[in-house]
């Protein structure tokens, strides 16, 4: 048994107490090997972090703005399918621990909860995940329902043309929960559409998937709001590289050059981790299994001391390394493997 968590890591270990063993399967597996799942973890751990010292610090500031909604630090929740599964009261936990916390939420499209029900929870600016089928009817009831719903923006995923091969699934015969915001609608092969969704649409859109800098080119060229570089946690191709390590060499920062803002999501699990990626270009980072895990072992509070954990981590970084706001968070402040092995030659 683990008892009170004192960092995110340990919420795993509990919500895997809590959880039937398909459930947390379910949550915390990856594809085949399960290699991009765990790079994801690990390619942190290669990135060294060089503190500035003789700064005041006294003073931290960690807000910053995501499509100008000022929140409270740099740390987005990030769409996760079927939150019932992990708690009777699913994304509506999750919503109420988000805007407890001063932070965004992105609804997933796979959700246990309506677009509705997960709205009326309680005020905040959340965002809503969404895929674009070639029967383009479904995703036009989901983006008219979150318009009317108050959502900001729509965050549409371009890395599930078909579903990664999860093994524990099928190991355990795993049949998911049919999909609330899908009642009614047939779902059918993903074929994404930027020009088409903007056709119906003036939210603001961003692009979650981008693993390489000649798609994020494309991206921004199609004029989206933002730039998510994710692997979908590992859940999709294996053996992709671990979305840190894409996020700037030679990749998605260098590529779009600060013509739209990106964000980050894969692995994150500490406040040097969100430090580390701030420093490679990030904006901000979008959290997944931690929040699951956080929501499984303890509903919303346990969504709550989650975040709240990784935003007193990132203040200690913050104030360690030498910077009193985020935007003092540059490229200086950290080191790649690449850069090191380099130094050694």
């Amino acid at each position: 048994m683990v008892g009170e968590p004192v960092n995110v890591n340990e919420f795993q270990e509990l919500a895997r107490e809590a959880l039937p063993k398909m459930y947390y399967d379910f949550y915390a597996g990856g594809a085949e090997d399960q290699y991009t799942l765990k790079e994801n973890l690990e390619a942190f751990h290669r990135i060294m972090i060089w503190p500035r010292i003789l700064v005041d610090v006294s003073r931290i500031d960690m807000s910053t703005t995501v499509l100008g909604y000022k929140i409270s630090a740099p740390i987005l929740i990030a769409p996760t399918a079927l939150h019932k599964l992990a708690h009777p009261e699913g994304e509506v936990a999750t919503a109420r621990a988000a805007a407890a916390c001063k932070t965004i939420m992105v609804l997933s499209f796979a959700s246990s909860c309506t677009v509705e029900e997960v709205a009326s929870s309680c005020k905040a600016v959340r965002f809503f995940q969404l895929y674009v089928y070639k029967q383009r009817e479904i995703a036009a009831v989901l983006v008219q329902r979150a318009e009317r719903n108050g959502y900001k923006a729509l965050v549409l995923t371009v890395d599930t043309p078909r579903f990664g091969r999860r093994e524990a699934d099928i190991k355990n015969k795993m049949v998911a929960p049919r999909l609330k915001n899908l009642e009614g609608l047939l779902s059918i092969e993903a074929d994404s559409d930027v020009e088409w969704l903007k056709s119906i649409t003036n939210l603001p859109i961003l692009i979650k998937g981008v693993l390489t800098g000649e798609d994020a080119i494309k991206a921004a060229e199609v004029g989206v709001a933002g730039i998510m570089v994710s692997n979908h946690g590992g859940r999709q191709l294996d053996y992709t590289d671990a979305t840190i390590n894409v996020l700037e060499e030679l990749q998605v920062v260098h590529a779009v050059r600060g013509r739209v803002p990106v964000f980050f999501d894969g692995g994150v699990r500490r406040g040097t981790d969100i430090f580390k990626a701030l420093a490679l270009g990030a904006q901000a980072v979008l959290i997944g299994r931690p929040v699951i895990f956080g929501l499984a072992a303890k509903g919303e509070y346990g969504v709550r001391q989650v975040i709240q954990m990784l935003k007193d981590e990132l203040e200690l970084t913050m104030a360690l390394s030498g910077c009193p706001s985020v935007k003092d968070i540059t490229r200086r402040h950290v080191r790649t493997e690449r850069e090191r092995l380099h130094a050694m030659l």
